[in-house]
């Protein structure tokens, strides 16, 4: 099997990989997984990184992954 990838996009995961202490492979399977695997929701939403990942576009500077996620948090249990 050969993936042909964009080398700027090989670059930026190559950072984020090396940022969070994960290989490109352990990436791009942990990716490939939450692709494939059954979803328990029919509602399931798929994060914007996870979008730009597939689409290769950048991510917009005004998304902010913590505080979503802890808002999120705070909603899910009030």
């Amino acid at each position: 099997m050969t993936l042909i990838l964009n080398d700027e996009i090989v670059e930026r995961a190559k950072e984020y990989a090396l940022d969070k202490n994960l290989s490109i492979s352990s990436l791009v399977e942990s990716y490939l997984q939450s692709l494939t695997m059954e979803r328990k929701y029919d509602n399931f939403e798929i994060s914007p990184f996870v979008k730009s990942m597939s689409t290769g576009s950048s991510i917009s500077e005004d998304i902010r992954p913590k505080s979503e996620y802890s808002e999120y948090l705070i909603k899910k249990y009030k």
